[in-house]
């Protein structure tokens, strides 16, 4: 399960190096694809492939499903670890994520999200707003069992 947040740099080829303790869970590669909020998702083969599964029973002929098939699929892309443990990434997914030299992996549980720490930031920001928390999710339900 990939949970917390983690600081880390990129160099000058776009590399962008995980976390030690995650990267036996990426030894059948990593897709990454843009996320829904100006961020990136990594993922690992299985999370993948459920997405895609998803995503193809959506009815072709709704405008949505095939903007959404578009978004996933036209901007994903297999990944493989280097010796060092990083990954590149492509420079267009970069540019949209707003990433410069620093990144910040969020942990999603099955993926992780990559940020740029600015809009990280943000999302903290909005995050921390105990008072609107109380609000914004007081309907959604949460078990814990």
């Amino acid at each position: 399960m990939f949970i917390g947040q983690h600081n880390t740099s990129l160099d000058g080829k776009n590399r962008l190096t995980l976390p030690t303790h995650y990267k036996g869970k990426f030894s059948d590669g990593i897709y990454i694809i843009q996320g829904f909020d100006r961020n990136l998702l990594l993922l690992t083969s299985e999370a993948f492939n459920e997405i895609l599964h998803s995503i193809k029973g959506m009815n072709v002929a709704d405008p949505l499903a095939r903007l959404l098939f578009r978004m996933i699929m036209g901007t994903a892309t297999k990944l493989d670890l280097d010796k060092n443990g990083g990954i590149y990434i492509p420079q267009e997914l970069i540019e949209f994520a707003k990433i410069e030299k620093e990144a910040v992996l969020v942990g999603q549980g099955d993926y992780f999200e990559v940020w740029s720490p600015d809009l990280w930031g943000e999302q903290e920001i909005s995050l921390n707003n105990v008072e609107a928390n109380s609000h914004r999710f007081a309907s959604l339900t949460i078990c814990t069992g």
